[in-house]
């Protein structure tokens, strides 16, 4: 039986990625894409509270719709959270209660507070009450070992729903403690069918699913069961696969760009920031993919020299190829 979808903003979203989505990345996926939701890379609540918060939430103006995805576990802390969001006109507050790392273990939130549902609720609720904005929880499918994963994820989606969470991310595996994610990702299997059951129990909770989405056809295939899709680390090895997400899934019909027009729009991009060229330009190095210049391109990307990247930039548009 498929499930009868809600009208949903988010029905494709680019997954946060440590050292990956940060504001350079947004900028230039906001070239390829200008309706897929986007996510930062999470952001720990103490650093927020204590640390740098400008440079930590700052954001070009084009990323919009973007999501601040913040690690934490204390209310009180997560609420503060929601209101500097707020504060600084992201789009939504997202907790990570997925990851599984042990270096996000120890700040007692990730995959951890997958043992404590009741928390996160309390955490949704706090943010809540001081701000407007959508809070939503990424999350996986349950701890491995759990004898009942249904059963757990079920008691957690609940928990969360009735706290405020107005969309639940599910990545579609169990999580293994202090394995790395790409240990869990490699090891743990894909259970597709778990978040579609869930689905089914909360008709009226948008539920994303994540995990293993490698290209436009496979999300197409999930959103006949589930409100939307996030796509990881194809989005960063291959961005240019994300071109057709606004004509296909969203009704924008806007002519889409090559990737050699892309390049050249991120050329201002890269004249105002070159201080953070060694930063920027790992991010797009997979413009190119599969194409015959990509080894050519990421050689003339690791340069890190601007003038370089122009004259390689010069050459494309004179053989109108790409």
């Amino acid at each position: 039986m498929i499930v009868k979808k809600q009208v949903f903003s988010e029905k494709i979203s680019i997954a946060p990625m440590l050292d990956w989505t940060d504001r350079h990345f947004r900028y230039f996926m906001r070239l390829i894409t200008k309706c897929a939701t986007l996510y930062t890379e999470m952001v720990a609540a103490p650093a927020l509270i204590l640390g740098k918060k400008d440079q930590l939430l700052q954001y070009n103006p084009e990323e919009h719709p973007v999501i601040l995805q913040v690690g934490g576990s204390d209310p009180k802390q997560m609420a503060l959270c929601a209101k500097m969001a707020a504060d600084y006109g992201y789009d939504g507050i997202n907790i990570n209660a997925g990851c599984p790392s042990s270096r996000v273990q120890s700040g007692r939130f990730g995959a951890v507070l997958m043992k404590t549902p009741e928390l996160v609720a309390d955490c949704v609720a706090e943010m809540k009450a001081v701000s407007n904005l959508p809070v939503s929880v990424k999350t996986r499918i349950a701890l491995e070992g759990t004898q009942d994963g249904f059963a757990a994820l079920f008691h957690f989606a609940d928990s969360v729903k009735n706290a405020g969470c107005s969309h639940l991310i599910v990545h579609a595996r169990k999580a293994k403690l202090n394995w790395s994610p790409e240990d869990n990702r490699k090891r743990l299997p894909l259970d597709y069918d778990t978040i579609y059951r869930l689905k089914k129990s909360f008709p009226d909770m948008p539920i994303s699913i994540n995990g293993n989405v490698l290209t436009l056809d496979d999300a197409e295939k999930h959103l006949a069961y589930v409100d939307g899709v996030m796509i990881g680390r194809v989005a960063y090895g291959n961005p240019y696969l994300m071109k057709d997400i606004d004509a296909r899934f969203y009704g924008d019909k806007h002519p889409i760009p090559t990737r050699t027009e892309i390049l050249e729009q991120m050329i201002p991009y890269l004249k105002k920031n070159q201080q953070f060229l060694s930063v920027i330009l790992p991010h797009m190095m997979g413009l190119f993919h599969g194409t015959p210049v990509a080894r050519t391109y990421k050689q003339i990307l690791n340069t890190r020299n601007l003038d370089e990247i122009i004259s390689f930039l010069s050459s494309l548009k004179a053989s109108q190829s790409l």
